[in-house]
């Protein structure tokens, strides 16, 4: 899977109407079919500014994690990458997405795809942590 980056222009600032509080995934209240608040998307999803930034999915070797082409994550380069996160990162040159998991001898990148392999990361790699992925923006 690769990744491009996407200005930090994307989210503006710009606060947009938000339909009420939640969406029922159930049986629709009528009561909350008018009511209306306001959100701003860089203030409702980014929570360090100067540390986060944007990528859009390419390919599908994270698809079992809900991550599909053309999706946008939103990565924050001040979280720690721990056992279990998922996080952008630079391998031999190229930039993957892939949930970490820390062994006592080494360390691998695992996709969400049964088709693909995990990456084991050895000091013969390249390798750098970019950012934890905090948020997918799906496109629909």
């Amino acid at each position: 899977m690769k990744l491009t980056v996407v200005q930090p222009e994307f989210i503006t600032g710009k606060e947009v109407t938000l339909m009420g509080n939640t969406i029922q995934a159930g049986f629709p209240s009528p009561a909350e079919d008018f009511k209306t608040d306001k959100i701003s998307l860089d203030v409702a999803l980014v929570k360090n500014k100067e540390t986060t930034f944007y990528a859009r999915v390419k390919g599908d070797s994270m698809i079992d994690a809900d991550m599909d082409e053309g999706d946008i994550l939103v990565i924050d380069k001040s979280l720690e990458p721990t056992d279990g996160k998922i996080a952008v990162c630079m391998v031999d040159g190229e930039f993957t997405v892939k949930k970490i998991k820390v062994d006592k001898d080494c360390l691998w990148l695992v996709p969400y795809n049964k088709r693909f392999r995990p990456i084991r990361i050895t000091e013969d790699n390249d390798f750098l942590v970019w950012g934890i992925v905090t948020y997918i923006i799906k496109q629909v």
